[in-house]
């Protein structure tokens, strides 16, 4: 029997058990995985030679019967292993997002118990999560307590509200803490009036245009920063 790979055995392992029996008769998860991952494999667009773009957002059409087992069994959990799965199987391929990934469930009724559709599209946010350390990334790069993210806009805010484009579990952090905001001449990152305040290499900052490898701290949570890699043709 062959070696299901990374996209699809993350999610089997999550959650094939626990829908086993939810899931007798009509789409399996490990099934979705695999249409998730043809989906993307199918968008992914060259944009250089050094990057490859995939969509992020993507959209499960199920029949009525399916889609009121997802959302009976757990429709926010299904989701976020669906996601997690899209992310391991970008970083395989070396796919780049240029928004945050979502996954997401709609009822069709012309639907039949165990068919399905999948959409997808492209959409920019304020950050995408980072599918490696790629040395010819052009966005600037947040490793947040080991989560990564390339910051694909103008501006991006950290802190502990859900408001926040980055989101940090830290009670020592700001609902709105930090905002870093990438120019053509370096990323400036700003303290928003922040309860307990922003240190980078251990200096309380209120404005700061970062540099490269520069260590950020808020709260018990430490942010390191890198520098995007100019496009070739760019200054």
């Amino acid at each position: 029997m062959g070696v299901l790979d990374r996209f699809e055995k993350g999610v089997e392992n999550a959650v094939q058990t626990a829908f086993a029996k939810s899931f007798k008769s009509g789409v399996k998860p490990v099934e979705l995985a695999a249409a998730l991952k043809r989906e993307a494999d199918a968008r992914a667009a060259v944009v250089d030679r050094s990057r490859t773009v995939t969509p992020n957002e993507y959209s499960i059409s199920l029949s009525a019967t399916d889609y009121e087992t997802v959302t009976g069994w757990g429709e926010d959990a299904m989701q976020h292993e669906l996601e997690e799965a899209l992310q391991v199987h970008a970083e395989r391929q070396r796919y780049s997002f240029v928004g945050s990934v979502d996954v997401e469930f709609t009822k069709d009724d012309s639907l039949a118990t165990g068919r399905y559709a999948v959409a997808s599209r492209t959409t920019r946010g304020p950050v995408a999560p980072a599918t490696s350390r790629d040395s010819q990334s052009r966005f600037p790069l947040l490793d947040v307590d080991g989560m990564r993210y390339n910051l694909t806009g103008e501006n991006t805010t950290v802190g502990r509200g859900s408001e926040s484009d980055i989101v940090v579990d830290d009670s020592g952090v700001s609902r709105q803490h930090i905002r870093f905001e990438v120019t053509p001449h370096g990323t400036i990152l700003t303290d928003l009036g922040s309860t307990n305040g922003t240190f980078v290499e251990d200096q309380r900052i209120n404005e700061v245009t970062l540099l490269d490898g520069n260590a950020i701290t808020i709260g018990r949570t430490t942010i390191m920063y890198w520098d995007g890699i100019a496009a070739d043709g760019e200054d």
